[in-house]
């Protein structure tokens, strides 16, 4: 179905709004949103998206309107999976919290850049060469392959780029606000706000690679492919900070996006077959194969996600990461609390009444690790990071409990 110039300028002049509206009202001054504001505007986002695939199951029929809340899900489990990388980077950078919105509303708009350069590119290949989706679906299971494997500890946050940056230019460890360029010593220096969003736009090229191949195995519609992708980055920011502890306790997500990428993969494999051009296989002529279709996609879809996040937080192994993982979290807040530099600005200090929830917090889950199975009561004692994370909140807090006592 061909959609007219004008459906396009809408399109693109609306998603363009939306995300001048998200940075002059939210994110130009810099504070970090609360849970209820995060939910709020994460659930407008989806449902908007949610409005726009019905209009266009109204207006494009069935067949598209299937194919783009496929592409949607599909690609908005992909963007949960990416945040995991940009917590870890923002982690690593020690991004103060109130600032973060900035780097991700970067990390969103560089995404939505590059991934609609890559979809007109894809696009106008597989018009050309039909025979580009076997090396799509081909990539597609190698990667979903690579999913399941062991992760390797990785250095996201200290890229080539971002180690080319620091020894061709004068940078800092020291945050200004969220200013990308600092006076230091009299002489202008790389603040690391600008080697963050350098790091995360790094990473936004690689998922591109995975992100566009695994969508145009469910349509070929360029405009399906573009609004499927760019709804599913809008309100990532908003999720990020909804689902922040949620993020940790997906321990299954790689499972469910392996399988996801290998479905959408066969499923390529499949239709490269049926449209076959290649001279060695059958002549250069059709094979008649059967061809996985968009409802069954969508619905295979729907239920891996199901089955992964209940999988994740509802089993035995999931409920033994949260406890663990939330005891690092809690104890990590207050030691780097302790450990801040003294010049950052005030708003980005973690207050005395939080401090002491999270130390609370913190023992209760500690307490939990004795109802833990063995094996992951081993897991925990085990974690050398984890246990010198503990015993300096315990150490901080006790200090603390000394100064309150001689005011």
């Amino acid at each position: 179905m061909e959609i007219p110039g004008y459906v396009w300028l809408l399109t693109i002049v609306g998603i363009l709004a939306l995300l001048a509206f998200d940075f002059i009202f939210h994110v130009r001054k810099a504070h970090e949103p609360t849970l209820p504001e995060a939910a709020k505007w994460s659930a407008l986002y989806v449902g908007i998206a949610i409005v726009f695939g019905l209009g266009v199951l109204f207006f494009g029929g069935g067949t598209l309107g299937s194919e783009y809340f496929a592409g949607y899900i599909t690609e908005k489990a992909l963007s949960v999976d990416n945040l995991f990388v940009f917590l870890i980077i923002m982690s690593s950078f020690r991004v103060p919290r109130a600032d973060q919105q900035k780097v991700l509303l970067f990390g969103i708009v560089f995404a939505l850049i590059a991934r609609t350069g890559f979809i007109f590119l894809g696009a106008a290949a597989v018009n050309a060469w039909s025979w580009l989706f076997y090396i799509f679906g081909a990539f597609l299971i190698f990667t979903a392959i690579k999913l399941l494997r062991p992760e390797e500890e990785s250095d996201d946050a200290n890229n080539f780029v971002i180690r080319l940056a620091k020894r061709l230019f004068k940078t800092t460890d020291r945050y200004d606000g969220d200013k990308l360029v600092t006076i230091e010593n009299g002489k202008k220096v790389l603040t690391p706000m600008l080697l963050v969003m350098v790091a995360i736009g790094g990473t936004d090229l690689l998922f591109a690679l995975d992100s566009i191949p695994a969508i145009f195995g469910l349509t070929q519609n360029p405009y399906i492919v573009f609004t499927a992708t760019a709804f599913s980055l809008l309100g990532l920011r908003q999720l990020y900070f909804l689902i922040d502890g949620l993020l940790d306790r997906l321990i299954f997500l790689s499972y469910g996006l392996a399988a996801i990428l290998g479905f959408i993969g066969v499923k390529l494999v499949l239709h490269a077959l049926h449209e076959n051009t290649l001279p060695f296989l059958n002549g250069g002529e059709h094979i008649p194969v059967f061809e996985i279709s968009t409802g069954l996609s969508l619905i295979v879809i729907i239920g891996i996600l199901t089955v992964t996040v209940l999988a994740s937080l509802l089993s035995p192994a999931g409920r033994a990461h949260t406890i663990i993982s939330d005891a690092r979290t809690q104890a990590k807040k207050i030691v780097d609390h302790a450990d801040a530099p003294e010049d950052i600005p005030d708003g980005h200090h973690v207050d005395e009444v939080e401090l002491e929830t999270s130390y609370t917090r913190m023992v209760e889950r500690q307490k939990s690790f004795a109802n833990l199975k063995p094996k992951h009561q081993a897991r925990a004692a085990d974690d050398e990071e984890l246990q010198r994370l503990l015993a300096r909140a315990h150490e901080l807090q006790a200090k603390s409990s000394d100064s309150r006592g001689l005011l």
